[in-house]
């Protein structure tokens, strides 16, 4: 019995150690299966942890250019060419006192309302958009200068125009000159820009009336001076003094000069402090409801013409106007006129 318990233990005791054996042997192996999936895991598992981890870096964000002051013309539709159809209304209010008014969609040239807009007027130093244009058309490089000489000072007193103040023998850029011309309405820089790009007002005209034939205007159109002087042969309709506004405004030194309320001059010697000059119709239709934004105009009187006016408007939905107002009895009252026939008719 014992002899039987002694080898039975002996063998229990081998099939112990055998056993022993085997489950050392099976875990060195699942050791050596658990370093093989460790040395993987970084290259697969563990770097996805980590970029799991890490959050994706947010890119900067796209600068938000500010606001421009208005469309750009690109928007405006081509030639210079207006129509009028069934949906032309006329401009029935009777607070506008203007004689002659057009209000022209610059999406396609339609005329949305209108009094007298194909009838002959005189446009006064509206004139003077033509001017800008025909100057800027032909201007190398806006920060040249030029000297105010006592023909251009004696020609604008002479014949009672307004003036931008520059003293004889005072320099300024044709920047400048093109400011003055608008915003003011200074004669003396009107005429300083004819003798800059044409050296002499007869030159320069000619390049005005040549650039009405360039805009298919010329059949009713036409200038004698560059500054606005009453002359029977100094005329437009209002439908060609919008499409001459227009051409203006595709051009980008024009629309500065036509979009800006105040400015001042660099100082010279003649005026330490520069000259403040202001466009008086933007400063006063601004605060008035349009149902946009007036973001250009020039206004004009002689005599004959009374008081007219031309403006660029940008619609609270986007679109796009131009108005012209002509035979008005004071300067508010132009800009009344405007004010009307934008409530009527801009949504």
């Amino acid at each position: 019995m014992r002899i039987r318990m002694g080898i039975s233990a002996g063998v229990f005791l081998a099939i112990v150690v055998f056993i022993i054996c085997l489950i050392s042997g099976h875990k060195k192996e699942g050791d050596k299966e658990g370093t093989k999936e460790t040395v993987q895991m970084p290259s697969v598992v563990a770097t996805q942890l980590v970029m799991a981890a890490e959050p994706t870096p947010t890119p900067e964000p796209t600068p938000v250019p500010p606001k421009a002051l208005y469309s750009h013309p690109d928007t405006f539709y081509e030639g210079y060419e207006v129509y009028t159809d069934k949906n032309t209304r006329e401009i029935w209010n009777q607070e506008v006192i203007s004689n002659f008014g057009i209000l022209v969609d610059l999406k396609d040239g339609h005329v949305v309302a209108q009094r007298n807009a194909f009838e002959r007027m005189y446009p006064a130093s509206m004139t003077k958009v033509m001017t800008i244009l025909v100057a800027a058309e032909h201007m190398d490089d806006p920060e040249d200068t030029f000297t105010m000489t006592q023909d251009i000072t004696d020609y604008v007193f002479s014949n009672g125009c307004s003036q931008a103040g520059y003293a004889v023998g005072e320099t300024m850029t044709v920047r400048e000159l093109l400011y003055s011309t608008i915003m003011p309405s200074g004669g003396d820089a009107a005429m300083a820009l004819a003798y800059y790009t044409a050296g002499s007002m007869e030159a320069f005209v000619d390049m005005m009336n040549e650039k009405l034939v360039e805009l298919g205007l010329s059949d009713v159109a036409h200038f004698t001076n560059p500054v606005g002087i009453f002359n029977e042969q100094n005329y437009c309709t209002p439908a060609a003094m919008a499409m001459i506004m227009k051409a203006a405004l595709e051009n980008e030194l024009c629309r500065e000069a036509l979009k800006e309320k105040k400015y001042t001059t660099a100082p010279t010697e003649f005026h330490p402090d520069g000259i403040e000059i202001s466009n008086w119709f933007l400063r006063r239709i601004e605060d008035k409801d349009t149902h946009g934004e007036v973001l250009g105009a020039k206004t004009g009187f002689v005599n004959e013409s009374r008081n007219c006016a031309v403006s660029y408007e940008r619609s609270n939905d986007g679109n796009q106007y131009i108005c012209v107002t002509g035979d008005s009895h004071s300067a508010w009252r132009a800009i009344y006129d405007h004010v009307a026939i934008y409530d009527d008719f801009v949504q």
